[in-house]
């Protein structure tokens, strides 16, 4: 356990990015204004409810492997064949017959 950090106001606006990282290492970061604290800056929760696989892709979402989109999908994206399933199949059988 490492002791909590304290920073005021002030100091955290001039070096934000410091104390990002401390709270994105696991430690927690007191906000104090005239040497009361005021706010606190947390490691993120791991999310409590919801499936299992919604729980873990938050955590990956969390630990920044993934990003969510930033513009929602309103519907699916447009169909744009390269080529047929025949032609495909084709094209695949062509493949077999140069081995």
């Amino acid at each position: 356990f490492s002791p909590m950090q304290k920073v005021g106001i002030k100091a955290l606006k001039n070096d934000l990015s410091h104390y990002i990282r401390l709270a994105a290492a696991d430690e927690t970061v007191l906000v104090t204004d005239r040497d009361r604290v005021v706010a606190e800056l947390v490691p993120p929760r791991v999310a409590e409810g919801g499936t299992l696989a919604e729980r873990n892709w938050a955590e990956l979402v969390r630990r920044g492997v993934v990003r969510l989109a930033t513009v929602p999908l309103t519907a699916p994206p447009p169909k744009n064949p390269m080529m047929t399933f025949k032609q495909l199949m084709a094209d695949l059988d062509a493949d077999r017959d140069d081995r």
